[in-house]
């Protein structure tokens, strides 16, 4: 029997959903948000797309700014939005811990692992979004193939998206990424969340790192697609993605690089070319019947 979802409605002629659940693996209640395309039923599973947000973002951003549901109904494609940190909601409200800054805590879970305190207790948001969630998709009765998986992110997303596509690249059969963090270990965003997260020893960041997978050899059989904005005022100091060209470069890893003078690091630019990313994933997602 499907989960009965927190909220829904009809977009594009399939239905954009808001869910709940007891996560296990983050000790708290956690809400997810879903686009089931018109072509799903209990007849005909569809493939997923994985979105990952950014820093301060929950489950809802993508769902009201990005403007997916139009090409992924066309597609066929499911699209998973799913928060971005364990939160304390409900009873739970001080039970997970948080910082004062946007960049660490509550909203920037950096697709990590954690094993450092306070943060070891909730904040494996890798586990949950590679183990629990596609688990919890299936247990809901949502009709998503998993054998079918894409994942894509943007900003600390695109970083998620990398990372764990890298990792695991017989899980997904495609990555793309917005104005991703490459590099982490190099910049003070991922700096700062890894040593908090992971502690002082630097050699433990490197799992986490898209840069310093892929120079240590791991690679994926699909292009990756990256689009970046030449106006984002994060680029020199945060997402440096020429240090990402150098390592796909070296390590033989096709990229898609596109850069696009006056965008920004907004939604405006997600939207712009978020068409174009779901057409990328559906490449690899649809059999050669289309289906």
């Amino acid at each position: 029997m499907t989960r009965a979802p927190i909220s829904e409605t009809t977009c594009f002629g399939g239905r954009m959903a808001t869910y709940g659940h007891a996560s296990a693996v983050l000790g708290c209640d956690m809400q997810y948000s879903v686009f089931t395309p018109p072509q799903a039923d209990s007849d005909n599973l569809v493939p997923v797309i994985w979105y990952l947000s950014g820093l301060t973002c929950t489950e809802e951003n993508a769902t009201v700014k990005a403007g997916f549901q139009r090409v992924a109904a066309e597609l066929g494609i499911m699209v998973v939005c799913p928060d971005t940190s364990p939160r304390g909601r409900g009873e739970m409200a001080d039970s997970v811990a948080d910082d004062e800054s946007y960049d660490l805590g509550q909203g920037a879970g950096f697709y990590v692992n954690a094993v450092e305190a306070p943060w070891a207790n909730n904040f494996a948001m890798y586990d949950y979004i590679v183990n629990e969630l596609p688990a919890e998709l299936v247990a809901s009765g949502l009709p998503v193939d998993m054998f079918r998986q894409s994942i894509m992110g943007h900003s600390m997303g695109g970083h998620g998206a990398l990372t764990i596509g890298l990792k695991n690249p017989d899980v997904y059969k495609s990555i793309s990424a917005f104005a991703p963090i490459v590099a982490p270990m190099q910049c003070p965003w991922g700096q700062k969340a890894l040593k908090a997260y992971l502690g002082e020893d630097s050699s433990k960041w490197a799992a986490y790192d898209a840069c310093a997978l892929v120079n240590s050899g791991a690679t994926h059989k699909a292009e990756i697609l990256i689009d970046q904005g030449l106006d984002d005022p994060f680029l020199k100091d945060q997402l440096k993605p020429e240090l990402f060209v150098a390592a796909c470069h070296n390590s033989g890893q096709t990229l898609n690089l596109r850069r696009h003078a006056g965008y920004d690091h907004s939604y405006f630019f997600i939207s712009s070319f978020i068409e174009d990313h779901l057409r990328h994933h559906a490449k690899y997602l649809h059999d050669e019947t289309g289906n």
